[in-house]
């Protein structure tokens, strides 16, 4: 089973808001996930983005692989570089 860090659309017709969810790369876009992990939305001016560091850190440390949207997200808040220092700390 691959575990994904990625995005669930929700919000009305050309008004996204999107979920930031774990799920089973099995699983529908969005339907079922594992966890929620915030929200991301693009519509903002300075696009609003708010999610759980603490959880994805621990997911990203559990082996689950963020697809490049959320990669790219994660790098905005500083996460993947909080990510990749302690994962050369550990190496």
């Amino acid at each position: 089973m691959s575990v994904k860090i990625r995005l669930a659309r929700g919000g009305a017709k050309k008004k996204p808001v999107y979920k930031v969810v774990v799920a089973d790369e099995r699983f529908p876009r969005d339907g079922r996930f594992i966890e929620d992990l915030g929200q991301y939305n693009p519509r903002e001016e300075n696009f609003l983005l708010n999610f759980k560091e603490e959880r994805a850190l621990e997911w990203l440390n559990k082996g689950a692989q963020p697809t490049d949207t959320v990669r790219r997200l994660l790098r905005h808040a500083g996460v993947w570089a909080k990510f990749k220092t302690k994962a050369t700390a550990e190496a």
